[in-house]
């Protein structure tokens, strides 16, 4: 706007840099909502994957539990006579 009431170089690039400065500020937003729509569905996945995740550990920690001691004696056993 101010090329238009200054006719002078200086305002004509002022002018300039400033539509400039708006196409950029454009940009980012447009770039800032790509990536928040990508969060987004990254959030979404990683909400779905927390209960397979915790199954996971549940499994690994029931593996980890020793069995339970049996009081069986491997081998043979010999009758006592009386």
């Amino acid at each position: 706007m101010a090329a238009n009431v200054l006719n002078n170089p200086y305002a004509v690039q002022m002018s300039v840099f400033v539509v400039r400065a708006f196409v950029r500020l454009k940009r980012m937003i447009a770039s800032h909502k790509e990536l928040a729509a990508k969060l987004a569905e990254l959030e979404r996945t990683v909400v779905g994957h927390d209960g397979h995740i915790k199954s996971l550990f549940d499994a690994i920690r029931r593996l980890m539990t020793p069995p339970p001691q049996t009081s069986r004696r491997i081998g043979f056993r010999v009758k006592e006579e009386k």
